[in-house]
């Protein structure tokens, strides 16, 4: 089968690799798209990636090719979403569900071939079903969409109360339909980007703030008569709006740090006071599992995608690359601000 196969930093290969057999228990997936995950970027143009040659990838869909024996939940011809944790399932965290925290894991894409290639294997439970009026394009972004549910749920999240959502990416955007599917009051998202705000009043926002306007703390706090939010999702990384929490969080709020930083942080003792005297509670949320494994947030991403309530627009999508142009993607990462949204490789073109 074909592949794009890793040799070395910056060196991603459009090539001939064997094509996998799907042993006992596990299942072979023709794959349709698979999304560049933020992570994929520094294992082909830095020093991320685990071993040489490998093959990376981890969002992604497909259909059922072929199943190893004692698979009895799929059968050939079925539409899968690729789940790419591969836990131990002996270690205490396993054994508690917290999948997420297991120390001995496996990850398909990353620490063992991925998908993007013509075909991946996976255990049957890392692949999980969706229906035909599910497109392959949503099917490539369960693994986001169940990133932002895992992220909700990291806070003992009820409806009726009114969440900021810190980011307008893809992510952001996913957390804010979440949060309006369970329930919210209002659900306002901050960003820098016009059209990133537009995209989420669009997909059910209540309000977008543009936090580069030098009156946005004032227009926050007037959707809240002044008391800040209660929920507060920051999903870009970045040290301006996990600083930006702080200031938004209403007395007794609960703040979830979804995104990953990619640079040092530290917080002023005025900002630390801060966090003190509103008493807020401060969490972070790392991937995308629960008990039994894959979880609630997996089923979940397969039922609101069929039924439409958790929104899909084209726009998440940057560009579509055949899987014989992935060296050309890579690229692409090389110039800041060039890549705005998925880039989804094609991996039947």
């Amino acid at each position: 089968m074909k592949a794009g196969v890793v040799h070395a930093r910056e060196d991603i290969r459009y090539e001939e690799i064997e094509k996998p057999v799907p042993k006992a228990g596990e299942v072979l997936i023709k794959v349709k798209y698979t999304g560049i995950c933020g992570s994929d970027v520094p294992r082909v143009n830095g020093d991320a990636c685990h071993f040489f040659p490998n093959v990376l990838g981890h969002e992604f869909s497909g259909t059922i090719e072929q199943v190893g024996a004692g698979v009895t939940e799929l059968k050939p011809g079925d539409r899968v979403a690729g789940v790419p944790l591969v836990p131990c399932m002996k270690c205490e965290d396993c054994q508690k569900g917290n999948y997420s925290l297991c120390r001995h894991y496996s990850f398909i894409g990353s620490r063992q071939y991925g998908s993007f290639a013509e075909y991946v294997v996976v255990p049957e439970k890392n692949a999980v079903k969706f229906e035909d009026s599910v497109s392959f394009e949503q099917g490539a972004f369960f693994e986001p969409a169940t990133v932002a549910l895992h992220g909700l749920k990291r806070l003992d999240y009820k409806g009726g109360k009114n969440v900021a959502i810190l980011g307008g990416g893809t992510i952001g955007l996913l957390t804010m339909q979440w949060a309006k599917i369970f329930g919210a009051k209002q659900v306002v998202v901050f960003d820098i980007e016009p059209a990133r705000l537009e995209l989420g009043k669009r997909l059910g926002a209540t309000a977008g703030i543009n936090t580069k306007e030098e009156d946005f703390m004032e227009q926050a706090m007037a959707l809240t008569d002044g008391k800040g939010f209660d929920y507060i999702y920051e999903t870009a990384g970045n040290t301006i709006t996990m600083k930006m929490a702080f200031k938004l969080a209403a007395n007794k709020a609960q703040v979830c740090f979804i995104g990953t930083p990619t640079r040092e942080l530290s917080f002023s003792v005025d900002e630390w006071e801060c966090m003190n005297r509103k008493e807020f509670t401060l969490t972070g949320s790392w991937m995308s599992y629960s008990a039994p494994f894959p979880g609630d947030e997996w089923k979940l991403a397969a039922h609101y995608f069929k039924t439409g309530e958790l929104k899909f627009d084209e726009s998440f999508i940057f560009k579509k690359v055949s899987l014989s142009r992935i060296a050309d993607a890579f690229e692409m990462y090389k110039t800041p601000g060039t890549v705005k949204g998925k880039i989804l490789i094609d991996s039947e073109n």
